[in-house]
């Protein structure tokens, strides 16, 4: 098993929670009382970052950086069991790591409980289909043979997301725990990741037998 690919899921997630997080507090202390504003930088900075990481780490591990399309990718036979196992951990840790770093670099406590309470049936319709979308953009682009496309598709998913999903499409389990560790712009608070995290996860199962049908033979 190469290691490297573990190590860049581990990098990668890391960089990104500190992409979303810092963005966020940058965003808070540049344009405070302005919460559209904030959303704006914040959206931006997410996208931006996900374009370079996934550039920079798409040929060593396929720049997933997400437990939901790393099961998607399990589901579709791309990954094995425990390729897909290491994936996920490194995942989790490297976004612990992230925003413990993102939270240090603007001289806050390295792990803060987030009391940014996002809860109710519309967000979690917000999540499920912010994470289908996301999963879907992943395997069309790759299953179409435009993998290459794959960083700029992702960011410019995401920067739309960020507006169009009643929750800023958080569509990451990874990031959705990591950002409960943070009181700041991006924080949820920790009662509300459990019901994010089932939701995101549903769809990306629901993701994969709909491309499929989109894309019955793959192209790539």
């Amino acid at each position: 098993m190469n290691q490297r690919m573990f190590l860049a899921e581990f990098v990668g997630t890391a960089a990104l929670l500190a992409g979303v997080v810092g963005s966020g507090i940058m965003a808070e202390r540049l344009s405070p009382g302005d919460v559209g504003l904030q959303l704006l930088q914040n959206a931006i900075a997410t996208a931006a970052v996900l374009v370079a990481l996934i550039l920079a780490l798409q040929k060593a591990s396929g720049a997933h950086f997400n437990p939901a399309v790393t099961l998607a990718a399990r589901l579709s036979n791309e990954l094995s069991t425990r390729v897909a196992l290491g994936y996920i951990v490194a995942q989790f840790t490297g976004a612990l790591l992230g925003v413990s770093l993102a939270n240090l670099m603007f001289e806050l406590p390295a792990v803060e409980l987030s009391t940014k309470v996002r809860s109710g049936p519309h967000l979690l319709l917000a999540e499920f289909l912010a994470t289908l979308g996301l999963v879907g953009v992943i395997q069309g682009v790759v299953r179409s043979g435009r993998a290459h496309l794959a960083a700029y598709a992702v960011g410019a998913y995401i920067a739309g997301a960020y507006y169009f999903t009643s929750s800023t499409s958080f569509a990451n389990p990874a990031v959705t725990v990591a950002r409960a560790l943070s009181d700041t712009f991006a924080g949820i608070a920790p009662a509300n990741v459990p019901s994010f995290i089932v939701v995101q996860l549903l769809g990306a199962v629901a993701a994969v037998p709909l491309l499929r049908r989109i894309y019955p033979h793959d192209e790539g």
